[in-house]
């Protein structure tokens, strides 16, 4: 079984923690850095998901899934969240995602 982050597959590395498996860097020192795994987009200024952008309305976190679906999550200002496919579909009904995420 292979872990995941951000759509890059990763492994636990003592005294460091998870590493990129492409590269054998951090997760923690250069994710930021890297575009999505899934759709190779970059974080937007805001540091938003470069998949997603800047949601309208009271987001206030969100997340495409990087490939992975069940992983992705719209959490709203009034503490709700919606995941997985709900949030998938979301997405697509703001215009946020193409069909390179699936879904």
């Amino acid at each position: 079984m292979s872990d995941t982050f951000r759509g890059y597959d990763v492994f636990f590395q003592e005294d460091v923690g998870f590493c990129f498996s492409d590269t054998g860097e951090s997760t923690v020192n250069t994710w930021d850095h890297r575009p999505c795994g899934h759709c190779g987009r970059h974080n937007t200024d805001d540091g938003h998901d470069g998949c997603l952008g800047t949601l309208p309305g009271p987001v206030i976190n969100a997340c495409c899934g990087h490939g992975n679906p069940l992983d992705a999550y719209i959490q709203y200002a009034d503490g709700s969240r919606i995941g997985g496919a709900d949030a998938i579909t979301a997405m697509y009904a703001l215009g946020r995602l193409t069909n390179d995420h699936g879904g």
